[in-house]
């Protein structure tokens, strides 16, 4: 019905999430995973996704934690009424008016991320529609992103195709809470040190003269 955070407010959860990323950077952390633990913020972030992506309630909002036919339908009355009052408007204040202080938050993570080239996990539902809102305010911090599991939320898979990055597996959970984000550094960490320590062609060729030695019974 109103401004969910006032300007001030808005601001200061955001910094909060832009802080964080600072912090592990300073402490010498090389990753970090974006996830959190509500009642209540698959309505906020659907609202938030209908607004920046132009779409409705049928689009983006879920059962959440489980509701029933009737639960449903008034959320996806609320989130129409909400996301109508808001679209079009500059991604802050989207979140500033229909959004969460989680939602801004993780927003300002994933802005901080990028700022101290941080790589960060996306996990579940409400952390990839701040990735987005993130992505429509600096489209460079993308670069930084990488997605944990696919959620069950149908509007997960629009702000997945919207940023352009892809889950990197599907366990069928209904859950976010920062939950695929140790599965997901323990990937990273594998690719990375595949990258870093697989030989490549030329330097892991066999040399055949055991072939030889064996023909002639040499090889042992």
């Amino acid at each position: 019905k109103g401004p969910a955070m006032t300007e001030e407010q808005f601001t200061k959860a955001l910094l909060t999430g832009v802080e964080a990323a600072e912090t592990f950077k300073k402490l010498g952390y090389n990753v970090f995973g974006v996830g959190e633990m509500g009642i209540g913020n698959t309505t906020t972030s659907a609202c938030v996704l209908a607004a920046l992506t132009g779409k409705t309630a049928d689009d983006v909002g879920g059962r959440g934690g489980g509701l029933t036919d009737e639960g449903l339908e008034k959320k996806h009355r609320i989130v129409d009424e909400a996301a109508d009052r808001v679209r079009g408007k500059d991604p802050m204040e989207i979140i500033r008016e229909v959004g969460g202080f989680d939602i801004a938050a993780m927003t300002g993570a994933y802005l901080g991320a990028a700022r101290y080239k941080l790589p960060v996990v996306i996990d579940g539902y409400i952390s990839a529609v701040a990735a987005l809102a993130a992505a429509k305010i600096e489209p460079k911090s993308v670069n930084y992103m990488f997605a944990s599991h696919k959620s069950k939320e149908p509007g997960y898979v629009l702000a997945m195709e919207e940023l352009g990055v892809k889950p990197i597996f599907d366990l069928g959970m209904r859950l976010g809470e920062g939950s695929g984000c140790p599965i997901t550094f323990k990937i990273l960490e594998t690719a990375c040190a595949t990258m870093n320590g697989m030989a490549t062609y030329a330097e892991g060729a066999i040399d055949a003269d055991y072939l030889d030695q064996r023909k002639e019974g040499n090889f042992f």
